[in-house]
């Protein structure tokens, strides 16, 4: 069937259109960003995702299924997290109007609309939007992931293998649980493919204080380095003084507060399966060589 995945040039978006594509699925993708290199040798047609809701809808047209992944991971310039949530909406709209039967939405675990953090209660409006159409949905709700691409398992890598010690956000026992990309996009593909309405915690079979994390990312790569406890507004001024080294944001106050309010686990049984450890070991001698930049990114 005809199916459409945002961001299939970036990275989630990029392993769900894989696997549709393996299963025989024709796949267009919406993109901010056309000029990035297509990693499918053009079996994927590339739409702009400029939420203007009629273009939408005409790009959208035939395709039964979206798989929908975009959102932003903090406020630059006029792009911010309200927006994001209002370009969802027009998104949720556009799909209604095409004619797409069912929207697979990635969230995040412990989305609230009462949460004082802009991420998770943007993300609790847009569940609302997709429950309120009138498509079948299923919406995921993964933690942190990690992969080839990822932001945060690389450049804690990355911070580790140049530095005598890793400066640590408070007391570091606060837990999280990642999920491999791929095991997201197979269950995002699978809910595609079901006929009811569902919301999934999508999360991996390890659950880590954010310290066991570090020893566990530290001792794959070969680079152990001790642990400085610092008061969290202390660790996140000297995030923000490694951002202007690498141009990049590495870590924002709203994130702080997340990691140590314990909104990355869940209450639900583990559904992807690949262990971060073994992931680790197969890529030790890769991950963290370079600096993974969010501005470059998505900027």
């Amino acid at each position: 069937m005809r199916t459409a995945v945002t961001g299939a040039f970036s990275y989630t978006g990029k392993y769900i259109a894989r696997r549709l594509l393996d299963q025989g699925h024709e796949v267009i993708t919406l993109t901010g960003h056309p000029e990035r290199p297509d990693p499918f040798g053009g079996r994927v047609k590339a739409y702009p995702l400029g939420f203007d809701e009629s273009e939408l809808a005409r790009s959208l047209e035939g395709a039964e299924v979206l798989y929908n992944t975009y959102w932003i991971r903090f406020d630059r310039g006029g792009n911010t997290q309200p927006r994001a949530v209002a370009n969802t909406r027009t998104l949720v709209q556009a799909a209604q109007a095409a004619g797409v039967r069912r929207m697979v939405h990635v969230s995040i675990t412990n989305p609230s609309f009462d949460s004082p953090l802009p991420y998770f209660s943007g993300k609790a409006a847009n569940e609302q939007a997709v429950i309120a159409s009138r498509m079948g949905y299923a919406i995921l709700r993964p933690t942190v992931l990690f992969g080839a691409e990822d932001i945060l398992i690389n450049n804690i890598a990355w911070l580790l293998r140049r530095f005598p010690f890793f400066g640590q956000i408070g007391d570091g026992q606060y837990r999280l649980q990642p999920i491999y990309v791929d095991d997201l996009a197979a269950l995002a593909v699978q809910a595609g493919n079901m006929k009811e309405d569902t919301i999934w915690d999508a999360v991996g079979p390890d659950l880590f204080t954010f310290d066991e994390l570090i020893r566990l990312v530290g001792a794959a790569i070969g680079h152990p380095r001790p642990i400085l406890h610092l008061p969290p507004r202390l660790a996140l001024a000297a995030a923000q003084a490694i951002s202007l080294f690498v141009r990049d944001v590495v870590l924002t106050p709203e994130e702080v507060d997340g990691l140590m309010a314990g909104l990355l686990v869940s209450t639900e049984r583990p559904r992807g399966v690949t262990q971060l450890a073994n992931w680790l070991e197969a890529n030790r001698e890769t991950v963290g060589r370079r600096y993974a930049s969010e501005l470059a990114r998505h900027y």
